[in-house]
């Protein structure tokens, strides 16, 4: 990602993508799996496990978007100052941000998410623990939801609510659903999308 030259982010932009989807598989199967783990050594109800880390994939997006305009708008100013063509300045900023995503600070949207989650009513957490124990996966969250931010369309995260109703386009139900209900109860993983569009199943809890 860090290797384009100039006036290549858009002609990459399909790799990618191709690179982001998988990489947000990859999280999905193994650094959330890590992260059930972990909480479940401190909390026992797995409901609030599975909350706990997808208000954690939420907050992590959230963070992240906030942070890519952040970095943007300094990049633009900058740039504008000596820019001349041949590429646009929207391109000639882009290529920038992509060859340079290591710029971004991660940590500071780390801490955010970590903040964010601390006053979240939702989810709860034995006060001699903090979220922080689950800060790999959150880091890894925000680095994948940043890149996302350099795609044309960016690709971003479906806006779930405990009950709405089960959209088969949008989750697989977990296992431990009831299969006949039409509400969801909660969600496990967020899906993943493009201009509206599922790219990727999340994953959710139905029960009556």
């Amino acid at each position: 990602l860090k290797s384009c030259s100039p006036g290549r982010a858009r002609r990459t932009n399909a790799s990618r993508r191709a690179c982001l989807i998988a990489r947000f598989g990859d999280i999905y199967a193994e650094e959330r799996l890590d992260a059930e783990t972990l909480l479940r050594t401190y909390i026992s109800d797995v409901e609030m496990v599975q909350r706990i880390i997808y208000i954690a994939a939420v907050e992590s997006f959230h963070a992240a978007k906030m942070a890519y305009r952040q970095f943007k708008v300094r990049v633009r100013e900058t740039l504008s100052l000596g820019h001349s063509g041949p590429e646009s300045l929207e391109d000639t900023v882009l290529d920038y941000i992509v060859r340079h995503e290591d710029l971004y600070d991660v940590q500071a949207s780390v801490n955010e998410v970590i903040r964010s989650m601390n006053i979240n009513p939702k989810i709860s957490f034995p006060p001699e623990i903090d979220f922080i124990v689950i800060s790999t996966l959150i880091r890894e969250l925000c680095r994948m939801a940043f890149s996302m931010q350099t795609l044309s369309p960016p690709l971003d995260i479906a806006f779930g609510i405990d009950g709405e109703l089960f959209s088969e386009t949008k989750y697989h139900r977990s296992f431990d659903s009831d299969f006949t209900a039409a509400l969801v109860a909660y969600h496990v993983w967020p899906a993943l999308m493009e201009n509206d569009i599922v790219v990727v199943k999340g994953e959710a809890v139905t029960k009556r």
